[in-house]
């Protein structure tokens, strides 16, 4: 079995059905509108708005119903116009991402603030195999030292730029 991008495009076999154009579309209008319910109900305990007051609810339901609507206009295009095949997921970038952010959230404290940047930006850059690492990292260290710059002086947030154990 082929798993090639193009391999189903190449054998005209499609796992969708035929009133189904585009399945990328469709499927990713079909998530949208769970995600929305899925807020909705998260948020049916919440008060609303009552008069002209919002409530803690109120927000939450505005974006689950713009968010519902969005993935019916999005499902309608997968219906309506033609479009490529799904593709083979890949769980690289999304794997990469996520641990680049969870790097930063448990080393933020002991690490410090340059450390913890810069690692959690070099496992962000290992998302894909298209990296320049000269290039990566003359970034990271320019994030990194505007974030030292941006968070504790300019927004006045106590951070701690070095490690606990280099601080008196």
């Amino acid at each position: 079995m082929n798993d090639a991008p193009g391999h189903w495009e190449q054998t005209g076999k499609s796992m969708a059905p035929k009133w189904i154009k585009h399945p990328q579309d469709f499927i990713a209008g079909v998530v949208l509108m769970a995600l929305a319910l899925f807020a909705l109900w998260a948020s049916r305990d919440l008060q609303g708005m009552d008069g002209a007051s919002f409530g803690a609810g109120t927000a939450p339901r505005i974006f689950a119903g713009l968010l519902f609507t969005l993935g019916f206009g999005v499902m309608l295009v997968g219906i309506l116009s033609k479009g490529p095949p799904i593709q083979k997921y890949r769980f690289r970038g999304p794997l990469f991402i996520s641990l680049a952010i969870v790097s930063f959230a448990f080393t933020i404290r002991p690490l410090g603030l340059l450390i913890s940047a810069f690692v959690s930006f070099m496992l962000a850059a290992l998302a894909t195999d298209e990296t320049r690492w000269g290039e990566a990292i003359i970034v990271g260290v320019c994030l990194t030292v505007g974030c030292s710059l941006l968070f504790p002086y300019a927004l006045g947030l106590p951070f701690q730029l070095f490690p606990r154990f280099m601080t008196p």
